[in-house]
């Protein structure tokens, strides 16, 4: 079993290597701790905290239900004023939001007439702006109809809504894990990328060779040592960031969503092995974590539903590790399934890294012939 002992060695040899250099530990510890709470508590794509105003010339009861509907987290507490003074405080930036009631509006809304409610939005904020805007109307529409379900003989017919998973709808729930995924896609693929060129730029790869190493054993020595490492730092912001800090709680086995970490790790480095063989420089390596990390963020399903790709890049995000481990943990952080329902999301991760490995390894046994 001499390849075990020069695995073992050459882990120990890559982890002394990472774990001593300051800049590399404060890296790690930045993604695992204050990236992932700025990202998951971050304003993102929810309306929180947003400044509103009434301007209530009504003054009725439909309309002082519909201002007291308007509450935090989404908007802060209505501050009531005049049309002059809303437009006056839009102006300097103070409000972002005005929503206006014309005299009348309850009495018309009874009699049938359809009265209009004006709204203004301050869209230098784009997103908030419409986000806000869609949350006011749907609140105003439903507080409408109740009120008017009350002031009528007809049948009184409500729509109850249960949420499932998630009972408050908190984002920070689905960014935390999405969060810890970009994390764990950057740093796992830029260390093991890195560590193939250091030995390169720093010359030696040469003593590699001429040492009883095969390509296997310090291709998987780089693999390793890197899943190790950045393993520790995922259970470490799993425990203490995500359900100590943002208060994120795991339904299923936090075992088993570890266990599937170290399985989307092996894939991932194995991507960055790939990535440290093609590239010939540091910067030609940058460039191509850059090329390669944008899809693997944005396409794994963290900033939107893969359902609502077309269907080509459906397809293509097949090839993509990340897209399966987002959708275990999903699965096991959320809805609490056991290694039965998640079993394929673990075989895909275990086959792609497999492939991505070979394919590395078959770049780095060529490099090396012609470095000999």
């Amino acid at each position: 079993m001499r390849w075990l002992e020069n695995i073992f060695w050459l882990v120990g040899k890559e982890l002394k290597s990472t774990v001593g250099d300051p800049v590399m530990v404060i890296l790690i510890l930045w993604s695992f701790v204050a990236a992932v709470i700025l990202e998951a508590s971050g304003a993102g794509d929810t309306v929180r905290n947003a400044a509103i105003a009434i301007a209530d010339e009504d003054r009725s009861p439909l309309t002082r239900q519909i201002a007291g509907s308007l509450m935090p987290p989404w908007f802060q507490e209505p501050v009531e004023m005049t049309p002059d003074q809303a437009s006056s405080a839009m102006d300097r930036g103070d409000i972002m939001f005005v929503l206006a009631f014309p005299p009348n509006f309850a009495a018309d809304a009874i009699a049938g007439k359809q009265p209009v409610a004006q709204l203004l939005a301050d869209a230098t904020a784009v997103s908030q702006a419409q986000l806000g805007a869609d949350y006011i109307r749907s609140i105003l529409q439903s507080e409408s109809e109740f009120f008017l379900s009350r002031n009528s003989d007809g049948p009184q017919l409500q729509l109850a809504l249960r949420r499932a998973f998630n009972p408050n709808g908190n984002p920070v729930w689905f960014k935390a894990m999405s969060s810890l995924l970009n994390q764990l896609s950057l740093l796992t693929i830029a260390l093991t990328g890195a560590a193939m060129l250091r030995e390169r730029e720093h010359g030696t790869i040469e003593h590699l060779m001429v040492m009883p190493l095969t390509p296997v054993e310090i291709g998987l020595s780089k693999v390793l040592a890197t899943i190790l490492v950045v393993l520790v730092a995922f259970i470490g912001s799993l425990l203490f960031v995500v359900q100590g800090v943002l208060n994120v709680p795991v339904a299923g086995s936090v075992p088993l969503l570890v266990g599937g970490a170290a399985v989307y790790l092996w894939a991932a480095a194995a991507i960055g092995m790939l990535l440290g063989t093609l590239a010939r420089s540091m910067a030609q390596f940058a460039l191509l974590v850059i090329m390669v990390i944008i899809p693997v963020i944005m396409l794994s399903g963290g900033m939107g539903a893969v359902e609502s790709q077309p269907d080509i890049v459906q397809k293509m995000t097949l090839a993509l590790p990340s897209r399966h481990f987002l959708a275990f943990a999903k699965a096991v952080a959320f809805r609490g399934a056991d290694l039965g329902a998640v079993w394929p999301q673990l075989a895909l991760m275990a086959g792609l890294g497999a492939a991505f490995f070979a394919a590395s390894l078959a770049l780095f046994r060529r490099s090396m012939a012609l470095i000999g």
